[in-house]
């Protein structure tokens, strides 16, 4: 166990949020460069992420505090803080995590003084915190997913109690702002803009673990995005569960469609994501404002899970599928260029095959540009678990595999109409298996790769859309494509930019020839 004295504090502990997280953050800043000291070296932190956006961006304010109060990242597990933010939504997933967790114990057999903390959704459930408390007692803190705001705090027990700190809470309303955050990129950024859920699907944990819905207020969204931007991002991911009914629980009731046009009239804001979507919750006025927009990206994921109204009733979804089916017709109607993608689950208790074709048939008709296929997991807890006609797993191998192939098929033709357009393109990074290519991301989502100078990651560019591969694009940069048909030479460099439309039409019209 690690050697430290004991600071005392100084001054009354304040009570309010978040000035009291920040007396923590002091205190505990004060202990790790007392350890550090003694060790001769800087304190090493690693952050494992299981799970989805809002987990993703819980660890960026993880890391936010980490790096406060003076521990520095690396990449090895063998760091001296360990922490695994986990997810629960399916089952294997907690299984996961206890692998690692006796992966760690060996490294901590090696150093005493090294930590490890669990958090996230996993944590809000109780027999996984007494299993933690039986059988993993070398883990050293275990928080959930309402406190994580309490972690600077959580920490500080760590050192003084040196012993396992277990604070879980139930729900709570309470959000607190201004917190450190380390985000992962420099031009992008998630924000959350809500909390909790309060749909109760039928097979899913995510209300019982994360609470029931709490919306952020818009000023403090809009202060958020501001220092966002005058950092140096073009785009925010809004997050949340079901960001359609964010605001029904403010003072001032304030619908999303509104809470998107006061963050468009940010300047230096050049896109705006969003997820999820609830297809019951999705207002004509919501599709109205994506129309309008200008920055809003021409991406809507909306998620199906079955095609078959009776199976959508079993799961509480709220809608049919002559419902889903309409609202697609109208976001099609006021936005053509829309890409739509979605989650379908396949195997939930009484489906039958037949309920599988209504899934096929509205998959069919909507052409989605991406789906996020699952076979059902049944998660312990969840109503659906305790249901009766569990589909035979090699009847959900058939109509799985069946669902995928046309998934498969009207995606692919869906994405390659885009084949021979120039579109404009966030750059987010060097291509991961071609270092020679960037990677870029378009407003629709879709993917393109292409050559250019490293140098352009983080910005907005046009990009040739050369070849469609299924799923993303090999694409080119409209002046290399001007250099070979000579016009770039023909207007010089200075006036290039002035000439910027007259050369994509160019670039186009060339790549059409070739």
């Amino acid at each position: 166990m690690r050697e430290i004295e004991k600071i005392n504090h100084t001054g009354e502990v304040p009570v309010m949020e978040p000035q009291r997280q920040f007396y923590f953050m002091d205190l505990a800043k004060q202990y790790v460069t007392q350890i550090s000291k003694k060790k001769g070296r800087p304190l090493t932190f690693h952050v494992t992420t299981f799970g989805c956006q809002m987990n993703a961006r819980d660890s960026e304010k993880l890391c936010g505090i980490l790096e406060t109060v003076g521990f520095e990242e690396t990449d090895s597990e063998e760091a001296d803080f360990v922490i695994y933010n986990t997810c629960t939504v399916r089952e294997n997933a907690n299984n996961k995590v206890y692998g690692r967790l006796g992966y760690l114990s060996g490294f901590k057999k090696k150093n005493k003084d090294m930590m490890i903390a669990l958090c996230g959704c996993m944590m809000q459930e109780p027999e996984v915190v007494e299993k933690l408390k039986q059988s993993y007692r070398f883990v050293d803190l275990v928080f959930g997913t309402h406190n994580i705001f309490k972690f600077a705090e959580l920490l500080v027990r760590c050192f003084e109690e040196q012993k396992m700190v277990i604070d879980i809470w139930d729900d709570t309303k309470e959000i607190v702002e201004e917190l450190p955050v380390e985000r992962k990129y420099s031009f992008k950024s998630g924000v959350n803009i809500m909390f909790g859920c309060n749909n109760f699907c039928s097979y899913c944990i995510v209300p019982y673990v994360r609470g029931r819905e709490r919306s952020r207020k818009p000023q403090d969204i809009i202060r958020e995005i501001e220092k966002l931007v005058a950092d140096g991002v073009v785009e925010v991911m809004l997050l949340g569960q079901n960001v359609n009914s964010y605001g029904k629980n403010l003072d001032t009731p304030v619908t999303f469609a509104q809470l998107l046009q006061e963050v468009e009239k940010i300047d230096g804001l050049e896109r705006i994501r969003f997820m999820t979507s609830h297809p019951k919750d999705l207002s004509d006025e919501l599709i109205e404002v994506m129309r309008d927009s200008k920055k809003i990206s021409r991406h809507l994921h909306l998620p199906l899970q079955s095609g078959s109204t009776r199976i959508l009733k079993a799961m509480n979804r709220k809608y049919t599928k002559e419902s889903y089916l309409a609202l697609v017709d109208r976001i099609r109607k006021e936005i053509p260029d829309m890409a739509i993608t979605t989650d379908i689950i396949v195997g939930f208790p009484g489906e039958t095959s037949a309920d599988v074709d209504e899934t096929i048939d509205v998959i069919n008709r909507v052409k989605y540009d991406n789906a996020f296929t699952f076979i059902y997991s049944k998660r312990t807890g969840t109503p659906a678990a305790a249901m009766e006609n569990q589909v035979p797993e090699e009847q959900v191998k058939k109509d799985f595999d069946r669902l995928l192939k046309v998934v498969q098929d009207t995606a692919r033709e869906r994405v390659a109409r885009l084949e021979g357009q120039t579109l404009e393109a966030l750059v987010e990074e060097v291509n991961e298996q071609d270092a020679s290519l960037l990677t870029g991301r378009l407003s629709n989502n879709t993917i393109v790769h292409f050559k250019g100078d490293p140098g352009l990651i983080g910005k907005i560019v046009p990009v040739y859309l050369k070849e469609c591969h299924g799923f993303y694009y090999l694409g080119e940069q409209p002046l290399k494509v001007m250099q070979k048909s000579g016009f770039y030479e023909k207007v010089g460099e200075e006036n290039f930019c002035a000439h910027i439309d007259d050369a994509i039409k160019r670039a186009e019209q060339y790549c059409e020839a070739e």
